[in-house]
């Protein structure tokens, strides 16, 4: 993977980051640096798979993982529960929105119960939450 991504595919992120942002009524990170971070990696990821891959995760075959929706931005856990496990998408306070996660789901126990302040937004996949648990238990990646 090259080092920095090109141009196109950072200002292509950057644009998908400040829309998605206002869809979902969440925002980016208010720390300097980790959203460009984070943008930076996605955009590497579409310069080398064509695909924004979460660059958060660690993946045996990123080819492979190119290849299923989960964990390309935003990802089913941003569209499913509304949290984001890169902190790109926050709360204003920069904290991931928790409060749709299943009990049993990491980001409860890192982070507590995080209200999500604007319900009525985001989360267009919700109704296949069942479904994403059991990926999310038979293919943990």
């Amino acid at each position: 993977m090259p080092e920095q991504p090109s141009e196109k595919s950072l200002q292509r992120m950057r644009t998908f980051v400040d829309r998605y942002c206002e869809k979902s009524g969440t925002f980016k990170h208010p720390v300097d640096g980790i959203t460009e971070e984070v943008v930076q990696g996605l955009a590497r990821y579409v310069d080398e798979l064509g695909r924004p891959l979460c660059p958060c995760r660690f993946y045996p075959d990123k080819d492979e993982e190119a290849k299923h929706r989960t964990w390309i931005c935003a990802c089913d856990d941003m569209q499913i529960y509304k949290y984001c496990h890169c902190l790109l998408f926050v709360n204003e306070e920069g904290l991931p929105i928790t409060e749709y996660l299943p009990k049993d789901h990491e980001g409860l126990a890192i982070y507590g119960m995080v209200k999500d302040p604007t319900p009525d937004k985001g989360r267009a996949l919700r109704n296949q939450a069942q479904q994403r648990e059991e990926e999310r238990k038979a293919r943990p990646s």
